[in-house]
């Protein structure tokens, strides 16, 4: 089996899109490795082309299965021909035929005959089109709805985000795939920390419920004064989030924290109380994973695909119910039981998710998009 990933992603900071792909990529050829793999030999190309993005932050593996191609093309340039032309075809540029190209994002990435998989990681860009890059931005959702009724399969995070790609883009079950996001390879840490902090991890935007959380966070530290700060880590956030951190009773109390590496993160995983995710919506939830792995206990959402990850191993509650959010914040700090309870079942339902099991199920996703494919050829006009 012969197939293309977008590997472009991956060339700048390696979170969001770029360590998924990476991830994948390293798993995919791991299982190739560790004779795992089916029978079907698979043949990976990965593509990152970049006028000036380098492989310098996520290496793809070193492998006999894996090749990389490596152009000096424009990023925007080449975005903006495949996106609203479908041109030129991937194979014009590599020099290579494959039986399956995928991009690790929802938009199509042009073959002359390959199955066409994307992935669609959420789909708040259906109802927030303005966050998404700016040669789409106008017309982003028509672009992926076109896109989406075109691909041959559709790889998604979370059973969540699945049917809502079914409901909302009219994709068949059948051609839509779930594939979860493997847990970091992150020690556990010994024991939580004395003082520590409340840790939010993700974008300061409106899914992310920023204001709720405040709202919350102001009730917990007036009626329990003694409770750790709240740290904000991540990247965005408006003016009049920022202006109501400095006044009481959240002055002193909130930090932001910007993008921060993998080993800043990590630390501060290490060093968190309980990490908050009162999300409105999220089509996997990698915080809460990332959390559990470490050890954190976790209160988060019960929308989206938070329960999905996070199971009985943390609390959940309604993120419109900001006197909940306070109130499972202090059972968790208050409760030493609670708390050791929910880092255990944690623990051992961060074991459940890995990249190798993703990889696999990946390739059974290519194997049925070329079927697909192959299927819809035969089939007269």
């Amino acid at each position: 089996m012969r197939v293309m990933i977008d590997y472009r992603p991956a060339l700048r900071r390696p979170t969001g899109v770029g360590a998924f792909v990476h991830q994948l990529v390293t798993a995919l050829a791991g299982l190739e490795c560790d004779g795992t793999a089916p029978l079907d030999p698979l043949e990976l190309t990965v593509f990152s082309a970049s006028w000036k993005d380098r492989l310098e932050h996520a290496e793809p593996p070193v492998s006999a299965a894996v090749r990389t191609i490596d152009r000096r093309i424009p990023v925007r340039l080449l975005n903006l021909a495949w996106h609203r032309a479908g041109w030129p075809p991937v194979e014009a540029i590599v020099g290579r035929q494959f039986d399956v190209v995928h991009s690790p994002h929802p938009l199509l990435v042009p073959s002359r005959s390959a199955a066409q998989v994307i992935t669609i990681h959420d789909l708040d860009f259906l109802d927030n089109p303005d966050r998404t890059t700016g040669e789409v931005r106008r017309d982003y959702p028509a672009l992926v709805r076109r896109h989406a009724a075109r691909a041959a399969h559709v790889v998604v995070p979370s059973r969540h985000t699945a049917t809502e790609v079914e409901r909302r883009l009219h994709v068949p079950p059948e051609a839509i795939s779930v594939c979860p996001n493997g847990a970091p390879d992150w020690p556990a840490r010994d024991a939580p920390p004395a003082v520590g902090h409340v840790l939010f991890v993700g974008t300061l935007e409106p899914r992310k419920n920023i204001a709720g959380l405040l709202d919350a966070y102001a009730r917990l530290v007036t009626r329990a004064p003694g409770v750790p700060d709240l740290v904000l880590a991540g990247g965005g956030g408006a003016d009049d989030w920022l202006e109501r951190t400095a006044r009481p009773p959240l002055a002193g109390r909130v930090r932001r924290t910007g993008y921060l590496d993998t080993p800043a993160l990590r630390a501060l995983f290490a060093g968190a109380r309980v990490l908050v995710l009162p999300s409105l919506d999220e089509g996997f939830g990698l915080p809460a994973l990332e959390a559990m792995t470490v050890g954190v206990p976790v209160v988060a959402s019960n929308r989206g695909a938070l329960p999905e990850v996070v199971g009985d191993a943390g609390v959940l509650v309604d993120p419109t119910d900001t006197t909940a959010i306070a109130d499972a914040l202090e059972r968790v700090l208050t409760d030493d039981a609670l708390a050791a309870g929910c880092t255990a079942r944690g623990l051992r339902r961060a074991r459940a998710f890995n990249w190798q099991a993703s990889a696999r199920s990946l390739r059974r996703a290519y194997r049925t998009a070329i079927e697909g494919r192959t299927q819809r050829a035969g089939t007269p006009a």
